[in-house]
Formats: structure tokens, C-alpha cells, sequence
């Protein structure tokens, strides 16, 4: 009965819970779409640059693939604001699914509590105390402090990113990758603690932590980020062997990025 009732007040964040995944999928879905869409507009678009290029009487012919050069371009540059659209949508909706996923992990850990004591009192094997009327102590009736949710905690310790207060920050990420290794920005965390101790200057240490980005979480878009701040690192090191493996790394394994091209500019100013 103690279940049934206590369960009740789940249901409503299970609900939730299960509504925003469905947003998630429908998000991620549309993204799919729009990135292929892009592609394919990118490919005719380079296409029909190509065809201007290998025509003899190229001049004659611009002013007609001019028009559609520009349409093409006009559509890839709106589908990529579509795609930083969603992704800023489903970066939202992931972290309430976090909170929710929290909320209710503390909803069942409250009942399993509860229905814990209760049974313990039925059978007199309790180690708390009781009153005369068998109720439970004042100083056991006081609530736990209120938990801080996994976005809270992600906003502040990039607040604090964000004012330069890097040593607040640094603790904030990383208490953040300690207790919600398995929400939705994890990864981000971990990463922005590289970021923190790179600000310090504390390269040894940023290498460590971006290092963690690529190893625990492969398939994190903030792996093009953690590679090149490594090579970024190294070079801080005075190891240029070593930044430009990692700069040409960015560039081999993510084609197309503001961080691959971010590497070419440095690997032009070092010298490959």
C-alpha cells in the first residue's frame, strides 16, 4: 500500500519523462533529414561549380548558373540554421530528460527508504529511536537538502566558466562528470574541464582531461574539440610533434568542421 502510495506522485514525471524522449526522437529525426537535405545540396552545388569550371564558353553561361549557384547557396545557408535550430532543441530536451530521469531516481529512492523504515517499525528491529507513540524523532523527520539537478548544476559551473572564475568552474564540471556520468552532457563537462584547466594554463592537466573526452565518450561532437585543444596543448608544451599530430588528426578524421579548419590556419602558421 505504502508503494502504490508513493508511487503515485511518479507517475506524472514518468509521463513527462517518456513525452520528452518522444520530442528527442522526433527532433534527432528531423535532424537526420536536414543533414542529408544539406548534403545533397551541397553536392549539387559543387557539381554545378564543376560544370562552370570545365565549360569552354564559361562566361556566356554564368549568368544562368549564377541564379541557381546563388538558390543553392541561399537553402544550404537556411537547412544550417534549421540544423543549429534542433541541435540547440535537443541540447534543451536532453537535459530535461536528465532532470526528469533525476527526479525520479530520488522519487524511488524515497519510497524504497520509507518502505524500508515502516517495515522496520512493524517488526521492532528498527536502529532509529522512537517516540512514546512509536513515531519516529523530530531530528529523523528533518529533510535531506534539496538535490541540485543535473542542469542547475551544469549551468553554474559554466556560469562560473564564463565569468572566469576557473577554479569554481573546474570544481562544478568535475563534481558534474562524478555524479551524472550517464546524463546527457557529460561529455560537455568533461570537456570544459580541459577548457578550465587550459585557461589556467595548466597544459599537462588539459591534455588529461581532453584526452577523457576521446576515450569515454567516442561519439561526443566535442571530440573534434578535445583533439585539437590537445594539439593546441602541446604546442603550449613546446612539443610541435606532437600538436601536429593531433592538428592533422582534426583534419583526417573531421573533414568539414570549424575545428579542422581551425587546425589548418595553425598548422599554416607553425609550418607542417
Amino acid at each position: 500500500m505504502l508503494s502504490l502510495l508513493f508511487a503515485l506522485p511518479a507517475c506524472a514525471p514518468q509521463a513527462e519523462l517518456v513525452k520528452t524522449q518522444s520530442a528527442v526522437s522526433d527532433v534527432r529525426e528531423d535532424t537526420k533529414t536536414t543533414k542529408a537535405r544539406v548534403q545533397e545540396l551541397q553536392r549539387r552545388l559543387d557539381a554545378l561549380e564543376e560544370n562552370v569550371k570545365g565549360t569552354v564558353d564559361a562566361q556566356k553561361i554564368m549568368a544562368d548558373y549564377g541564379a541557381k549557384t546563388d538558390q543553392l547557396t541561399t537553402d544550404i545557408q537556411l537547412l544550417q540554421g534549421k540544423l543549429e535550430e534542433n541541435n540547440f532543441r535537443i541540447q534543451e530536451l536532453a537535459q530535461k530528460l536528465d532532470d526528469k530521469s533525476f527526479k525520479i531516481s530520488e522519487l524511488t529512492a524515497r519510497v524504497d527508504e520509507l518502505e524500508g523504515r515502516t517495515k522496520s517499525l512493524a517488526t521492532g528491529t528498527s536502529g532509529v529511536s522512537t517516540g512514546p507513540a512509536g513515531t519516529v524523532p523530530d531530528k529523523d523527520k528533518k529533510s535531506a537538502p534539496k538535490s541540485v539537478e543535473p542542469s542547475e548544476a551544469y549551468h553554474q559551473a559554466m556560469n562560473d566558466y564564463n565569468s572566469g572564475n576557473f577554479d569554481l568552474a573546474l570544481a562544478g564540471f568535475h563534481n558534474y562528470v562524478t555524479q551524472f556520468p550517464e546524463t546527457s552532457q557529460a561529455d560537455k563537462a568533461q570537456y570544459w574541464e580541459g577548457e578550465c584547466y587550459y585557461a589556467k594554463k595548466d597544459f599537462p592537466k588539459a591534455i588529461d582531461s581532453f584526452s577523457k573526452v576521446i576515450k569515454t565518450y567516442p561519439k561526443s561532437e566535442k571530440v573534434a574539440g578535445a583533439k585539437l585543444k590537445i594539439g593546441y596543448s602541446y604546442l603550449n608544451e613546446k612539443n610541435t610533434a606532437k600538436a601536429k599530430e593531433y592538428l592533422n588528426k582534426v583534419i583526417k578524421e573531421h573533414p568539414g568542421t570549424k575545428e579542422a579548419q581551425l587546425a589548418k590556419e595553425k598548422l599554416r602558421k607553425i609550418g607542417k
